[in-house]
């Protein structure tokens, strides 16, 4: 029993002593590329708003549809609990209206709290730790700058051991490191600016990257996709077939400033939150800088890639009112597509007063595992964009498990052309998520 304890204090003492090792704080403002979109440094508050929307700081900390900005209480339903977003505000007994510059600055680059306390990985330090000093806190001085919220922080509901917050620490050793973005003196001014958006500010990587069995992201597989809280975030490598690889330019500039491209569908779920809350208020110079880095990730498949099919035959040979080709169609998915569903999207998938309906190309019917079919037809979906707000009702209280997978197969099966794999038990699951 003496060797056991013995053990346990030698490995704690070690990892502890990892963990000091491989995270030791820089504590140098790093050196941020040039923002052209911007404002300058000058104007701290107005620089402050526009990185705090470039880091979609509201997605995660405004529950939606709430007057209450920043103050918390977003669900993240993870595979070992719910985390609680917390309350950003500058009220000093709810919020962080008592914390330093340093306070702040540790909390967003080392991912520990004012107390000592280390912060889950579900805020993404991970990324954050990456940008400048002074752009965070451009970003405090923003936050402080709007109105308080006592709005108290809601407790995390997690399972043991993952409701230790110590052992954050272990799991800090192996896989984060406190370090400021250095730009790459081999690649262009724009590119440098592009890397600082998607990797600190955007932290594209904490949804578009798989995760490991430590729920970690795997960066071997960089931004080639990943399923979160039940909604699929798409392969954005250069791969041609299962990434962003064949789109143009002006296609993935418009994904990312209006939700949606034509022949590749719209975003919805987390997504349109991102578009609807941060990517719609980036500059154009700063979109095309992301999109000119984006365009350099390596080409992966991912590992679970999706085939999107541009001319799906049984929605070819449909017109705007009648469908066709629909031979090995499930007839309770054809009905149920006909009575609430033609009318807006119609059955060649060009959709009808906006192209925002449009389905041909969308990867979410080319997905046969349904996923983000399933969670708009349970939960809707709805996105305010530059010139554009879209809605989609929800089919969850007036549908059953079987028929929303039904209906999730007829679309896959009709714009993608491809079997679905819907199962009314992934329904039933995916029904929890939101």
């Amino acid at each position: 029993m003496k060797r056991f304890l013995l053990t346990i204090v030698v490995l704690l003492l070690v990892g502890t002593g990892v963990y000091l090792y491989l995270n030791r704080s820089d504590s140098s403002d790093g050196t941020a590329p040039a923002m052209a979109g911007a404002p300058p440094a000058a104007d701290v508050i107005a620089r402050g708003e526009y990185l705090a929307k470039a880091a979609d700081c509201a997605a995660c900390h405004t529950v939606p549809g709430s007057d209450q900005v920043f103050a918390g209480g977003v669900p993240f339903r993870l595979p070992f609990g719910t985390i609680y977003s917390s309350n950003i505000t500058a009220d000093a007994a709810t919020g962080i209206g008592g914390w330093s510059d340093d306070d702040f600055v540790r909390a967003l680059h080392d991912g520990i709290g004012k107390h000592g306390e280390h912060l889950y990985p579900a805020f993404p330090y991970n990324s954050y730790t990456l940008l400048s000093r002074s752009d965070v806190l451009a970003i405090k001085a923003y936050l402080f700058s709007l109105p308080k919220v006592s709005e108290p922080n809601r407790p995390n509901e997690l399972s043991f051991p993952y409701n230790q917050r110590w052992a954050i620490g272990f799991w800090n050793a192996a896989f984060f490191k406190s370090q400021r973005f250095q730009p790459d003196a081999t690649q262009s001014a724009q590119w440098n600016s592009g890397k600082y958006l998607a990797t600190a500010l955007g932290h594209c990587a904490e949804c578009h990257t798989p995760r490991n069995f430590a729920f970690a992201l795997d960066h071997r597989q960089e931004f080639a996709g990943e399923v979160l809280q039940g909604w699929r975030a798409y392969n954005i490598t250069a791969d041609p077939a299962h990434g962003i690889g064949s789109w143009s330019d002006s296609d993935i500039a418009s994904y990312l400033s209006t939700g949606h491209a034509d022949g590749h569908g719209s975003a919805a779920g987390p997504m349109a939150e991102a578009v609807e809350n941060s990517l719609r208020f980036l500059q154009p110079v700063d979109t095309s800088a992301l999109v000119a880095y984006l365009r350099s990730v390596p080409a992966r498949a991912g590992l679970d890639p999706i085939a999107v099919d541009t001319k799906p035959a049984p929605a070819l040979a449909s017109s705007d009112y009648a469908p066709a080709g629909d031979a090995q169609a499930n007839a309770q998915g054809l009905k149920l597509f006909e009575g609430a569903c033609a009318s807006c999207h119609q059955w060649n998938g060009k959709g009808q007063q906006t192209p925002y309906a449009s389905l041909l190309g969308a990867r979410g019917v080319n997905d046969v595992r349904g996923n983000n079919v399933t969670q708009i037809l349970l939960h809707g979906s709805g996105q305010r964009s530059e010139g554009a707000s879209v809605f989609m009702p929800d089919f969850g209280n007036a549908y059953s498990n079987t028929e929303i997978a039904a209906l999730s197969n007829y679309v896959i099966g009709h714009f993608g052309n491809k079997q679905g794999m819907v199962t009314p038990d992934d329904v039933a699951e995916r029904r929890k998520q939101l």
